[in-house]
């Protein structure tokens, strides 16, 4: 029985591939991430002892790379069970809970015209491709030669040209049999409304768009004349195409995603090929229009986070605004999106082309999460110098953060979202009289610093300094520490000279969410390396990455800073026991040290609102249990406190003397 490709589809995403597999395999808990649905096994079709079977639910595949095997769902029943494929396609889709599909004569005769169709597809694209090399195609030849595109990679994306003709692809398709309903069908001729049908593409590059099998299913074109009403045209809506539920080079990224752990959507053909020809392989591009929500599914089936790359202009930003919007609904855990924007006037062809790949790189290690985005679009272009204008800026957020589906989500993002107003509007306590803060942001607070400008001569809680200085030191504001907190520097240090624990704790790992903002960039570099290397993790290696990324003076400067504390279980040097130790007792004072800001934070919000309320004894207790929360904090910094906290001092263990400097 032949069963249609969309309802093979269908029951592959309803089940798990590791369902199906974890019936004939033991998983490998320490190599494995159930939460992320990436598993290894020790392989199933060749005796061995150490796991090098993988499998991984997002993509449906799995692999072994002991014996090279690899497949889907129904490869893996038809090889190690010796199945037939039809009786796979039934053991799958009775766990899908899908009914088998009875004979469909006409479902049948239209799978045969589809086919028929992309026959029909692929002979025009090959006449484009042939134009291209003609006389005619002298022009078009130029015109990618200017944009810096070699025949190489002409040759790989099936550029090609349509003649300024009304009737040259038709003839051309006549002579070879095929009818006039088929290229109505294809889309390949202009027939509505019109006496004669004619060419729907003429004096146009021509770019083929690639179905997930790679099959030519439409074309894109580049107008070549100034004055073309249209600058692109695409396909019309056929029954191969359906623009919403395609991207351009989507088969191809899909691929460089398994190594380079992202994919990352441009905004055109061209940023495509480019991006490509740099060697960014792992990029797509939505085809002419706003991203839609079908196409960030197949985003979201390449990677768990993928990268949206905009231009830097008012256009660009306004495109990644929307895409923020379409994505919030459906974030979930292990699937969000983050946002590169270029410099304003470049989009990524114009980069690579004149400057090279470095500062595409450059611009994607800066990417935005989803929750920076959103708060900078809400904050950037507004003066919130009065209550109600402060006030209107909370609801806002509020209400844009409510879409999350997702229930466990939306509350981070809630918390994340008054974080971020707590420290944009930081509340100011007077000192003296009765002790009596003033009232909170939303509640009456005066922002920080006069006339609604933030961090210019605000008195800090407490005393003399500015309120911004003081949270930079404190490190209540993301970002603003220039170097790592010592039990920052320990708990990332530790890690990477000992990389072996992130196969021992990676969940617990990866969750780590560090203040400094050069450091967050160094652990997304440090779990890359990870996911990339599960099978083969060596320090070596995850030095050479950061090296090759620009972090070694980084590293170099926290193996300073512990060893200047004396703190030698972070170093290359400690057992694994010990380092082991020493990541669990710096983690358990990090997640302390975080608890206890969160906790001030709460704090601080209740006495607004006791003070609204005119409840002054309950102000009194809460003031009370703030400067103990305060005290706490100060207590968990200090060099002395961290370092007996790690038991190094204590004469618990004992360590290389290490010196100063």
């Amino acid at each position: 029985m032949r069963f249609s490709n969309s309802f093979l589809d269908e029951i592959r995403d309803r089940v798990n591939i590791s369902d199906v597999i974890g019936k004939r395999v033991t998983w490998d808990r320490k190599k494995s991430n159930a939460s992320k649905g990436d598993f290894w096994a020790c392989c199933p079709f060749h005796g061995e002892k150490s796991p090098s079977f993988h499998c991984e639910d997002r993509k449906g595949r799995y692999h072994c790379f002991g014996c090279g095997v690899s497949g889907d769902h129904f490869r893996f029943l038809t090889d190690l069970d010796g199945m037939a494929f039809p009786e796979a396609v039934q053991q799958i889709a009775d766990m899908a809970g899908v009914a088998m599909p009875q004979p469909d004569v006409q479902a049948e005769r239209r799978e045969r015209e589809r086919a028929s169709l992309q026959d029909v597809m692929e002979m025009a694209t090959l006449f484009f491709q042939d134009q291209l090399q003609t006389a005619a195609g002298a022009r078009a030849r130029a015109y990618l030669r200017d944009r810096g595109l070699s025949g190489r990679t002409i040759e790989t994306f099936r550029l090609g040209y349509a003649p300024e003709s009304r009737n040259a692809l038709k003839e051309h398709l006549a002579a070879k049999g095929i009818t006039k309903e088929q290229m109505e069908a294809c889309g390949l001729v202009v027939h509505e409304n019109v006496p004669v049908s004619y060419d729907r593409f003429r004096d146009r590059i021509m770019f083929p768009i690639l179905s997930s099998r790679e099959k030519v299913i439409a074309f894109g074109g580049r107008a070549m004349a100034a004055d073309a009403l249209a600058k692109y045209l695409n396909s019309n809506e056929t029954e191969l195409f359906h623009k919403g539920s395609v991207l351009y080079n989507f088969a191809r990224a899909r691929r460089a995603t398994q190594s380079a752990g992202t994919v990352i959507a441009v905004e055109g053909y061209m940023d495509v090929i480019a991006l490509y020809q740099a060697g960014v392989e792992n990029v797509v591009a939505p085809l002419g229009t706003a991203l839609t929500e079908n196409q960030l599914e197949l985003l979201w089936k390449m990677a768990s986070q993928p990268v949206l790359c905009f231009d830097g202009d008012g256009a660009g930003i306004r495109a990644a605004n929307r895409a923020a919007d379409l994505a919030l609904p459906y974030i979930k855990p292990g699937r969000s999106v983050s946002f590169a924007l270029l410099p304003d006037g470049k989009d990524p062809d114009d980069l690579v082309r004149h400057e090279g790949r470095a500062p595409f790189d450059r611009v994607l290690s800066e990417a935005k999460p989803l929750a920076a985005m959103i708060w900078s679009r809400e904050t950037s272009s507004t003066a919130f110098d009065t209550p109600e204008k402060r006030a209107e800026l909370e609801n806002r957020l509020r209400q844009i953060v409510s879409v999350i589906g997702d229930e466990s989500v939306r509350r981070f993002y809630q918390q994340d979202m008054r974080d971020r107003l707590n420290a944009f509007f930081q509340p100011q306590f007077q000192r003296g009289g009765n002790n009596m803060p003033n009232r909170n942001f939303g509640r009456g607070a005066q922002p920080n610093g006069r006339n609604g400008q933030r961090g210019q001569g605000a008195a800090s809680p407490g005393g003399g300094g500015r309120i911004s200085d003081r949270l930079s030191q404190s490190g209540l504001v993301k970002g603003y520490l220039t170097a790592p907190a010592l039990r920052e520097s320990v708990l990332a240090l530790t890690i990477v000279n000992h990389p072996q624990l992130l196969l021992e704790e990676y969940d617990e790992i990866a969750a780590i969410d560090y203040e400094n903002r050069d450091l967050q960039r160094l652990w997304s570099q440090v779990l890359t390396y990870a996911a990339e290397n599960a099978a083969e993790l060596s320090r070596t290696g995850l030095m050479k990455r950061l090296e090759a990324h620009g972090f070694d003076a980084m590293v170099k400067a926290m193996n300073q800073q512990v060893r200047n504390a004396r703190l030698w279980t972070a170093t290359e040097q400690a057992a694994p026991e010990d380092a082991r130790e020493c990541y669990i007792q710096a983690l358990s004072l990090h997640k302390r040290t975080k608890a206890l800001r969160w906790q001030m934070v709460d704090l601080e919000r209740e006495i607004a609102e006791a003070i609204e309320a005119g409840d002054s004894e309950r102000v009194t207790l809460l003031m009370r249990a703030l400067s103990e929360v305060q005290l706490e904090i100060g207590r968990m910094e200090n060099q002395e406190a961290i370092i007996d906290g790690f038991g190094v001092m204590s004469g618990r263990v004992k360590g290389p003397a290490y010196g100063h400097g």
